[in-house]
């Protein structure tokens, strides 16, 4: 069997992009670019709070624009831009860090967390909610790495107190399901809410201390800069994300339920 030696070891990944870059050279011009005739597979890596308040619509303008364009939406249980530097997936969306210095971005939106009970929990017949209430109930945490910390135990300890953990689920389908069937708290993204089928059931309020607000950007590797279809694709996104922003620019979400 044949194996690499160390130089080239050393310069697959270079040689690697050098192929990426002159594919990209030699694309289309987007002038003749046509989306009803473009056949594709695009890979998109977000998360599901992404994909349930985005991905329908996303799905429904792509399929109309380009029937023959497949979106496949991939999980996301860690940042790293080696998907994208390797060409596993076309763009990656999501908070921008330690992507590297190469990958373009493009913001999107900027979103913020809130809080969500089941619309009878003692909570929802409250008309303002406090440290105190907050920290009084259980809670079920979204953590795609299982984390027990995070930013808003952070804050909680700045005030001199700490919230009860009951439990720590995968994303924020399951932990908003958590809170449907249970009296715990569940801290969600505001935009989440945008295609939920149950927000007749659940009672939303704002946290009762400052949390960090997150630009949610799209990224991609520089040699899909000048692809044509991919270009179209990065439009598309542009545009439903600021369908998006502009309701939540009018009023919050939970408002219009």
């Amino acid at each position: 069997n044949m194996v690499l030696t160390p130089w080239a070891e050393a310069t697959r990944n270079r040689a690697r992009r050098a192929v990426h870059e002159a594919r990209a050279v030699l694309q289309p011009s987007t002038e003749t670019f046509c989306a009803r005739s473009l056949a594709r597979l695009f890979t998109i890596r977000a998360n599901d709070g992404f994909v349930v308040a985005f991905g329908p619509a996303l799905i429904a303008a792509v399929a109309d624009a380009a029937p023959d364009v497949c979106i496949r939406f991939a999980p996301k249980p860690e940042k790293t831009s080696r998907y994208l530097r390797e060409g596993l997936v076309d763009l990656e969306i999501g908070v921008q860090s330690n992507m590297g210095p190469e990958i373009r971005l493009q913001r999107l939106f900027e979103d913020r967390f809130v809080g969500v009970v089941r619309k009878g929990h003692p909570l929802a017949k409250q008309a303002e909610i406090g440290v105190g209430d907050y920290v009084a109930w259980g809670h079920v945490v979204a953590s795609p790495d299982g984390a027990l910390h995070g930013s808003v135990d952070d804050a909680l300890a700045e005030l001199g107190t700490k919230r009860k953990i009951a439990s720590v689920v995968p994303g924020f389908p399951t932990a908003l399901s958590v809170a449907l069937e249970s009296d715990l708290i569940a801290m969600i993204p505001a935009l989440y809410l945008l295609n939920q089928q149950v927000t007749d059931q659940v009672h939303v309020f704002e946290l009762p201390f400052k949390s960090r607000r997150i630009t949610v950007s799209q990224m991609w590797h520089p040699r899909m800069e000048r692809d044509p279809g991919h270009r179209w694709l990065r439009e598309q996104i542009l545009a439903i994300c600021g369908v998006g922003r502009s309701v939540m620019t009018k009023e919050p979400v939970w408002r219009l339920l």
